[in-house]
């Protein structure tokens, strides 16, 4: 019979009792005895979903800031005429612009 090694136990029963999944890795290390023992090893995830920061709200869209990242949208009907969609898009990247020197 072989036995599995968990390390960080606590942790990860406790998020198996919650109802999560909880991804690792197996690999086979040596015991003290010279034998070996099948380890798990729960990944160490950070979590990378931060909520960006709205910089400023447009009549089309927003720009928002993440920590790594200056986000712009712009939506803008399709029924629009084309001349029509690109001032209205220019429009919004201007503001966004001012805002971002503002700052």
């Amino acid at each position: 019979m072989k036995r599995i090694e968990i390390k960080n136990e606590k942790e990860v029963l406790n998020s198996l009792k919650g109802g999560r999944i909880v991804n690792g890795r197996l690999a086979l290390v040596k015991t003290e005895d010279g034998g070996q023992q099948i380890e798990f090893i729960a990944y160490n995830k950070k979590n990378k979903h931060t909520k960006d920061r709205l910089i400023v709200e447009l009549e089309h869209g927003w720009l928002k800031e993440s920590p790594k990242r200056l986000k712009f949208f712009c939506s803008v009907k399709k029924a629009l005429e084309i001349p029509h969609v690109q001032l209205a898009m220019q429009s919004d990247m201007n503001m966004a612009m001012a805002e971002l020197e503002i700052m």
